[in-house]
Parts: C-alpha cells; structure tokens; sequence
C-alpha cells in the first residue's frame, strides 16, 4: 500500500526519442469511468473488499466485467483470474507476561501489543522466552554491519527498532544512506532476519515517525484475520510468533530490565553495537483458527500486433481491508476508496484506452492483483507463478492510490537512481511540463510497500513514481497538507471513503503519463534494464539470458 501522492509506479521505458519529444500521444480519460469503478469498489456493498470474503467474490466479478466492456480478452487461458492459494490465520493472544525485572509486567492486545502468527497450526507458546534487544535487527555484511554478531537467539524473543539505524540523518549519509529507507528497514525484512537467526519471536517496537504510520494503523493492520501465501504445510518459513510493541509498552519493558530504552536505541544507531540481553521473559500463548482457501488475481490482455509474445503489464491491486477496527461512529467497514480502489480505477481507464487505440505491437497485461495489504501476496504470486514469462516482460506500470486533489507540477520519484529509465520518465515528464522530484518521505520505505516490489525481485524492470506534493492549485504547503491528512486520519481507517467532490485532474494527468509511457514502450523494441548497482540487475540480467527477440 502506498501513501497518498505516491500514486503510481512507473516502470522500464524505451521511447523513441524523436517521437516521445515531438508527438506525445496523451488520450481523452474518462473520469466518468474513475468516479464510477472507484464509487464502486469503494461502497459498502464490497464490504471493504477483503480476500477470500464475499466481498472478493463481488469485487473480481466486478472488475472483469469492467476490463472485458474495456474490450480485453480473458488473460489466462479463457479465464479473467488466476487462483491465488492463501491461508488465513486468525489469532487470539493470552496477555504477554513479562517476567525477571523489577516488576512483572503484564501486555494486552492491542493496547500494549500487537502479535500473531503465520503458522499454520491450532497453538503456539512462548513460554520464558530470554528476551534480547538486537537493535535494528540488520545482518548486512555488504555494509559491515551485523546487529546479531556474538549473540545467539535461536529459541529467544528479539526486541528490534523501526527503520535503519541512520534514518535520522539527511540523505546519502550514514551506513545505510541516511533518510531513504532501504530494504533493511522494513519490518518485513526484520522478521524474515529473525528466521534466519533462529529466533522464537520477534517483537518491533512502534515509533511514529520511523514507522511512517501511528499505532492504530499497526492496530487495524495486523489484528484479526491474517494471510498468506499457503505452502500446505505449516507454513515454517515464518516466525513462530512476530508482532509489535507500542513505544509505551516498550519502555515499560526496558525500564523492568533496569535499561534506558532510548539510550540504547541512540548506541543501536552506532557501528559495532552489540545486542543485549534483558535478562527478561516473555509467555504468551495463541490460539489460531486456520482457514484455506483461494483468492484470485484478475487478469485481461490487448493482444499484441506484431510480437505478441513481448509484454507490457499494468497493475494494481483491488484488495482492501474489509471489516476492522470500529471508528467513533461504529462504522467498521474499511472501504479502502483512495487505496486502492482509485487504482483499479485507473486500470479500467487505462483497458479502455488502449483497446480504443487498438493493439500495440506487443501484448499488454491488465492485472488487478489480490492480497497486497497482506504482504504483496497477490503479486509475489503471480511473480513466482507468471502466466506470461517475466523474461519477456519489457516493464510494468503499478498503479497504488491515485492522486484524487489535483493536477501537480512535479512527479515524485521512489528509490531514484535505481535504473536506466529514469531520464526517459524526465523526457515525458518535461513534455507534460512537470518537474521529477525526489521521495518527499524517504522514510517511510514506499519503494518496498507495493506490488511493483514483486516484480522487481524479479527483475523486471520498475521505477516507483507518482504524483508530486506541489498542487497546481495551492502549491506545495496544500499538497502536503493534504498528504499528512490523509495518512494521518484516514489511511487504513474506515473513512477512507468515496468523496464525490474529489478533483481527478491530477490523476488523468497521471493515467495520461502512464498512458503513453506505456504504449510507446509496447510497440517499441528495446529491452531496459536496473543499473549495474541496483540489487535487481542480477536477476534481470539472468531472466533475459538466453532469449530470442
């Protein structure tokens, strides 16, 4: 999931120069066709649009009959959906003991914590679990950096921060390159270390700012039904139990250990630090209800002309909440109407578009992908299951929230300097008049928190881009304004909901970008690829290895 203004993510382009400075061919969209797919999705007749729930069932019936009106074929052979296997795993926790220090202290969910699990079985206990603090929780020998040296957690309960270790510091400085977070930052990385190290848990301590999201988004985020990918088995390549600490919570545990917990996060930020143990024990029981069963992707194709077997994809991701956490008011339908329904949206318009223009000389993919706000589930998916070969996916073009205030003067880039077609997005950019801008939040991670993500472990090429924060109307004080309004109180909350008097200006502006980016690179012939840097080019370099063009 993306956070407002981030809209899109654009991916490989390969242009003809002459034609994308001379001729840019940006198509009528139809805002009719956004405010009715989004006015849709978004209501609560879909129920907040949550996998594996009648509310999936309405939400893909509705989207493949919208691409099929658009004039696509089905994309997977005769079909609209590709199965998606999934597990849900709903959780209920004891209270959380904490023994051995000054105090016996006692958590409760969600107040103090959040916990569950993605093992497959009835039960899991943590019973005295040694408790140690890790840090950041990174293991990065490319960068000297391993907060488990010298400590062995295998059956422990590690306590880890948010973010990197220099997320305070301006760009480009510190170990891990200052305020834009990477990859080791995430919480998803700091759970997947904690496997490898052995650990029996793992517990994150909240923090706004790092986090980029408050407490109750935690809250709403991973409490009640959980999902995965199902291995059908028990599903242990994951943490016995992982979870999160409320920063109060959290130094009510450190001051128990006789700890000063900001102090030892100030000497976690530093090279060379140690992990220490707190001489605490964690107990905490889960009871789980496992449920199977299959959620779907949507998928529809504008065959191609002349090389059909080349591909061009265009994503988002139709899945939201459905019923969490009750506001004020009682509502506790999470209607997800900017997130993502507006992207699906955006995938309609952009379906229609294309099949007005007719076929490009390659295929182009229409993918409405389930399970993102779990994890990206729907598009590691289809990423490890493709119906179409990634070797022969030129790029893609995500679309995670569409920018629902306006047109902008400039166009955010996510992780820049990541690939070669960065100065091709400047070109089209120009043409637009609109000036590429840096991550306006570097940390908060966006580049690893929506489905081009998949594609890009891939290898193929992707570049996370949208909509700036400098408003043609109101400039850059009421663009982000708007942003911190909507991240603050209505991001993952049940009043994230259709506003009739949106202005779509700015995402027509957007779609008509992703538009032509997307058409000249399908009936182009180039193959685009990361720069040697990029943590992608290996895997790109070794998906293209061998193919005949």
């Amino acid at each position: 999931m993306r956070t407002l203004f981030l809209a899109a993510t654009v991916a490989a382009l390969a242009l003809q120069p002459a034609a994308a400075a001379t001729a840019p061919a940006f198509p009528a969209i139809s805002v009719d066709t956004l405010k009715g797919v989004t006015s849709t999705l978004a209501s609560d007749a879909f129920e907040g649009r949550a996998p594996t729930t009648p509310g999936e069932d309405k939400s893909i019936v509705y989207i493949a009959g919208q691409v099929a009106k658009a004039g696509l074929k089905p994309g997977n052979n005769g079909s609209w959906y590709q199965d998606v296997p999934l597990v849900q795993v709903t959780a209920t926790p004891s209270v959380m003991t904490i023994s051995g220090g000054r105090e016996t202290l006692s958590f409760s969910a969600p107040k103090d914590m959040v916990v569950g699990t993605h093992r497959t079985v009835p039960h899991v206990d943590l019973a005295n679990s040694p408790l140690v603090f890790v840090g950041y929780g990174i293991n990065a020998p490319e960068r000297g950096w391993n907060d488990y040296a010298g400590v062995d957690v295998k059956g422990k309960t590690v306590v880890i921060l948010v973010n990197d270790p220099d997320w305070r510091q301006p760009l480009g400085q510190g170990a891990f390159g200052g305020r834009e977070m990477t990859y080791y930052g995430r919480w998803t990385y700091k759970y997947e270390e904690a496997v490898r190290q052995g650990a029996a848990a793992a517990l994150i301590i909240h923090e706004t700012e790092p986090a980029a999201y408050p407490w109750d988004v935690v809250v709403s985020s991973w409490t009640g039904p959980q999902l995965d990918l199902d291995d059908a088995g028990t599903n242990a390549r994951n943490l016995p139990m992982q979870g999160w600490l409320s920063n109060d919570a959290a130094h009510r545990l450190f001051a128990a250990a006789g700890q000063d917990l900001d102090a030892l996060a100030k000497a976690a930020g530093q090279k060379g630090f140690h992990a220490v143990p707190l001489n605490l024990q964690a107990s905490l029981t889960l009871d789980n209800k496992v449920k199977r069963q299959l959620s779907h992707n949507v998928v529809g194709i504008l065959p191609g002309s002349s090389r059909p077997g080349e591909y061009f994809l265009y994503s988002a991701h139709w899945d939201h909440f459905g019923h969490c956490t009750p506001d004020a008011s009682g509502d506790d339908i999470c209607n997800g109407a900017i997130d993502n329904a507006s992207g699906v949206a955006g995938l309609v318009a952009l379906a229609k578009a294309n099949a007005k223009a007719g076929p490009a000389a390659r295929s182009m993919i229409f993918l409405a992908v389930t399970a993102e706000e779990a994890g990206l589930l729907g598009s590691a998916y289809y990423a490890a299951h493709p119906l179409y070969p990634l070797g022969k996916t030129v790029a893609g073009i995500n679309m995670d929230v569409m920018n629902v205030y306006g047109a902008t003067r400039d166009i955010e880039v996510i992780g820049r300097g990541k690939s070669e077609l960065e100065p091709i997005l400047e070109r089209w950019a120009k043409v637009q008049g609109r000036l590429l801008v840096n991550d306006a939040t570097p940390e908060r991670g966006h580049y690893f928190r929506s489905d081009h993500f998949s594609f890009a472990k891939q290898g193929v090429p992707m570049l996370a881009a949208g909509s700036g924060q400098d408003l043609v109307n109101g400039g850059i004080a009421a663009g982000k304004a708007k942003a911190e309004d909507y991240n603050t109180n209505h991001y993952h909350k049940p009043s994230d909901e259709y506003d009739p008097n949106w202005d779509w200006s700015g995402a027509v502006q957007d779609l008509q970008l992703y538009y032509v980016i997307g058409r000249e690179l399908a009936d182009g012939k180039s193959w685009p690829n990361w720069y040697p840097t990029a943590e992608f080019r290996a895997a790109r370099d070794k998906s293209r290895a061998g193919q005949k063009d």
